[in-house]
């Protein structure tokens, strides 16, 4: 079940069986905004590598990553400790390590900034929480985090993270999150919160009589307030948090459509011969819509060159565009979806 952050230290909680209901007034609808944070997603990929979370489509990039993280815990021992108490996906966390992102562009830099001013007296009383409803920790781990430095070395242990592992997928990472946000807000502002919400997750409902359930049944109550809902995609979770914490804005965080985009399923190489390996990805790639921009970071080439190919791809009738903003948004046509099927 989807998971509730419903006080300090329950942070991440993606399998706590909890289920809320959010109501939503129209000053909601208004306030209601999308982040990205590298942070963030920094923390997400940290419980892949160190498997409490499943690769899903990443099982080659675990494969890549993975010495190199076990090379950076023997050198960083707080990326071991902080999984005491920031790596459970199915109980409390603590809330230092995640500040709420502040928009869609914001630099890790700028993120483990505010990581690195948190209060240490703040840091222990959320360790302390989680430490409590856990098994005893380790003496190392526990002198660690419940130490002078813990805010400094936890933050100087995600930066090498970011730095040597993290970074280089980036540039993907951010485009698949960013195509997902354009999309998901276009929606959300033409059609309605429904549409928005519809393949979040089968757990995540809209009701027309103004509320959100997250989970089965609505146990719990909560009010946005005019205050909107913070919507974060990820690359790197497989189920929706909820985030009903006063040290957040109230937020769902979500796995961001067209993370694993698989090659054409159907003739292969011989539907690269056809149109071209780059045009037959950029066709499999839409199966999310997304900006030239977007596509030309998910294929590591240049904008022009890219632009090039969806002309092509467009004029063929393989694909079509729709302004959205500054921004025209691609996405196949019944012509291109047969195609990449192989039905023709």
């Amino acid at each position: 079940m989807v998971g509730v952050r419903a006080r300090q230290g329950d942070a991440f909680g993606y399998n706590r069986k909890v289920s809320v209901r959010i109501e939503v007034t129209p000053q909601d609808v208004a306030a209601s905004r999308f982040a990205v944070s590298p942070l963030i997603e920094t923390m997400h990929a940290q419980w892949v590598l160190t498997g409490r979370a499943g690769p899903g489509p990443h099982r080659r990039w675990l494969e890549r990553w993975r010495e190199t993280y076990l090379e950076l815990e023997r050198r960083h021992p707080a990326l071991s400790a902080i999984m005491w108490v920031a790596g459970n996906a199915g109980a409390d966390n603590v809330d230092f390590v995640a500040p709420p992102p502040a928009g869609m562009s914001v630099p890790f830099e700028e993120e483990l900034a505010a990581l690195r001013d948190t209060p240490v007296e703040q840091a222990h009383a959320e360790i302390a929480h989680v430490l409590a409803a856990r098994p005893p920790a380790p003496a190392p781990i526990r002198d660690l985090l419940m130490g002078g430095d813990v805010v400094r070395l936890v933050a100087g242990a995600y930066e090498a993270l970011w730095t040597e592992i993290i970074q280089y997928g980036w540039p993907r990472f951010h485009a698949v999150l960013e195509r997902d946000v354009v999309q998901r807000a276009g929606r959300l502002a033409t059609y309605g919160w429904a549409a928005a919400l519809e393949d979040l997750s089968e757990q995540v409902r809209w009701h027309d009589d103004g509320h959100i359930t997250v989970g089965v049944r609505g146990l719990e109550r909560h009010r946005l307030g005019g205050r909107g809902l913070l919507f974060v995609p990820s690359v790197f979770i497989t189920s929706v948090g909820a985030y009903l914490a006063e040290a957040w804005p109230y937020a769902l965080v979500y796995p961001a459509r067209g993370t694993g985009v698989e090659p054409p399923a159907a003739g292969g190489a011989g539907l690269a011969a056809l149109i071209g390996r780059t045009r037959a990805r950029i066709l499999a790639e839409l199966a999310t819509p997304a900006t030239t921009t977007h596509l030309a970071a998910l294929l590591g080439q240049s904008i022009g060159g890219t632009g090039g190919h969806v002309a092509a791809l467009r004029g063929s009738g393989l694909i079509t565009g729709t302004r959205t903003g500054r921004s025209v948004l691609y996405s196949r046509t019944p012509l291109g979806d047969a195609l990449i099927a192989g039905s023709l």
